[in-house]
């Protein structure tokens, strides 16, 4: 594919303490040129679950703690089936969206890790869309705040949204009718302060793809290519790049993730239509990508949704696709 960086160029344009950097977390090469993240030995994949895959019984129990589940027993759920992580979902720590009291991170932390968990990431709400400054600084202090957390957490990414408040067909009417081009160099310029001070904590932005701003494949990659910051790079979600081939999108980005959300369904193809597992994992392996694969189910106004149920549906299913691609190897860059 044409976005690929040339390996041996890559290697012969850059310093040695930029190779390190680049090879291990991030995308950016000297020259500013955004590039696939340089992976090594082929893909190695593990399971993780986002935690907002409980919404309905998280929010229920923040309401009232004898009803619901908490963060602690969806890392029980976890422990027994045997996820390799856990995404805790900022949403659902007491005193969202502030940050949560020091002696609550240290003991989820500890709880995870009794269970043999490591936590692959957590995510806040933010609107970069929006033409007011005010909202969009409102957001960067906020991510800011919980890559703090993520450090603390031990979790290695913080997802961000391009725009979670607006619907991607009104974006225009609340920027003022601003070019897209317009706005997003002033998403990109939020998103860079982000991954700067990320940098500074170990934590890479990651930002996902929501049926918004971002809608395929290439609106996601022209965000981050505008970004330009090796601790800023892609979360994709497997159900939100609305489009005819939703599988080309995620070919497109899978070289650039370092997070993901495997949904059950292709939310741009036909209601019902379920994820081709195996299809999907070819291409993640075929990227090379090496990190956790977080499963992210949806009530999608199902009345009978249980994620007691669900959960285990869709992961016995990434399981077997995971088993069945073991061969599949990277495309040469």
């Amino acid at each position: 594919m044409a976005f690929h960086t040339n390996r041996r160029d890559f290697l012969r344009r850059v310093s040695s303490s930029s190779i390190l950097m680049a090879s291990t977390l991030g995308a950016t090469n000297v020259l500013g040129e955004y590039g696939p993240i340089q992976r090594t030995a082929g893909s190695h994949l593990r399971v993780s679950l986002n935690a907002y895959s409980f919404l309905e019984l998280l929010n229920a129990n923040a309401k009232d703690s004898s009803t619901g589940v908490n963060l602690f027993q969806v890392c029980d759920f976890c422990a027994r089936h045997g996820f390799d992580a856990v995404d805790l979902t900022g949403y659902f720590f007491p005193g969202y969206p502030n940050a949560p009291d020091d002696n609550y991170i240290i003991k989820l932390k500890r709880y995870a890790f009794d269970r043999g968990l490591d936590i692959s990431g957590t995510g806040v709400r933010n609107d970069f869309t929006t033409a007011e400054k005010s909202v969009r600084d409102e957001g960067v202090q906020r991510i800011k705040m919980w890559i703090e957390v993520a450090a603390k957490l031990g979790a290695p990414a913080i997802r961000a949204f391009a725009d979670c408040q607006t619907p991607f067909k009104n974006w225009q009417e609340a920027s003022q009718s601003s070019t897209r081009n317009a706005v997003e160099s002033w998403m990109a310029d939020s998103l860079r302060e982000c991954a700067e001070y990320g940098q500074k904590f170990g934590v890479v932005v990651a930002v996902q793809n929501h049926g918004d701003f971002i809608n395929t494949g290439e609106d996601h990659l022209s965000l981050l290519r505008k970004v330009d910051h090796p601790w800023c790079a892609a979360l994709v979600d497997t159900g939100k790049y609305l489009t005819a081939d939703p599988y080309a999108d995620i070919a497109i980005m899978a070289p650039y993730a370092v997070n993901w959300q495997i949904k059950e369904t292709m939310n741009s193809l036909p209601t019902g239509s379920p994820t081709d597992m195996n299809r999907l994992v070819t291409i993640v392996r075929q990227s090379g990508y090496r990190g956790y694969l977080p499963i992210e189910t949806l009530a999608m106004k199902r009345k009978n949704y249980d994620p007691f149920v669900e959960v285990p549906k869709v992961l016995a299913e990434l399981r077997k696709a995971i088993a069945e691609t073991s061969e599949v190897a990277p495309l040469p860059n």
